[in-house]
């Protein structure tokens, strides 16, 4: 099965309409049933919200205009930019959260395992760790996937209502149809700027790039915020490397 990201343009932008229209039907009463099995409750262990264990926390848009009103210096591009172009600008679909340099890459609203801004937390951090999207497993076969860090952090002891439930997955499936629409739009706007002003992904200068990047010369990413695309220059603190 070819990846997703290895694709030209118009085949991605196609399979993930296909994705977002397998979502629309995915019934809400199947995944409410799983979440109620699986009987998460946090126990502020604070895993979820570090790079060490989670990767990185991707921001929708409505997130982005979020963080910016309550503190812009916790925003950065996404990681792993989809595109470079020939004259090594890098496209990225979207911001991501900040994090500290500490040892687990704490999230930069992190304070003593606790979320400073837990009243006005973030669309990812709502319903984590609940998710559900197709991606393969670790043989390969793509399927439904619907919990995140099973068994690694939290508890699974806790006795969830029906209405709670079926709220957790509506907010879910609505979370990921965002994002699915957020990722079309930045492939729209990246195939049209490319088309008007000849450009092209170029997967040589992207990893001459990154390897630049990653001994700590700057970079020019133009990330996508709102149907349009911001130019921002970054650098790898060295004491990430």
């Amino acid at each position: 099965m070819i990846a997703v990201s290895l694709l030209p343009i118009p085949s991605r932008i196609s399979a993930l309409a296909a994705e977002r229209d397998a979502l629309s039907l995915y019934p809400e009463e199947r995944f409410s049933g799983i979440i109620r099995d699986v009987r998460f409750r946090c126990t502020s262990c604070g895993k979820c919200c570090t790079r060490a264990f989670n990767g990185h926390v991707f921001l929708l848009d409505r997130d982005v205009a979020a963080v910016r009103s309550i503190d812009p210096c916790a925003l950065e591009p996404a990681p792993d930019p989809e595109f470079c172009d020939q004259n090594g600008i890098f496209y990225v679909s979207g911001y991501a959260l900040k994090v500290k340099n500490d040892p687990d890459g704490s999230c930069w609203f992190l304070e003593n395992n606790r979320c400073r801004i837990y009243d006005r937390r973030f669309s990812i951090c709502r319903i984590y760790p609940y998710m559900l999207h197709r991606e393969p497993d670790e043989r390969g076969k793509v399927d439904w996937r619907q919990i995140s860090g099973l068994e690694r952090h939290g508890g699974y002891d806790a006795e969830i209502s029906l209405e709670e439930s079926m709220e957790i997955a509506r907010e879910t499936i609505a979370y990921e149809h965002a994002f699915l629409s957020q990722q079309i739009a930045f492939l729209e706007c990246v195939q049209g700027l490319f088309l008007k002003a000849g450009l092209r992904h170029v997967q040589k200068i992207y990893d001459g790039q990154m390897r630049e990047y990653r001994s700590g010369a700057p970079i020019t990413v133009m990330a996508y915020y709102n149907g349009a695309l911001e130019k921002q220059v970054i650098c790898r603190n060295h004491d990430e490397r």
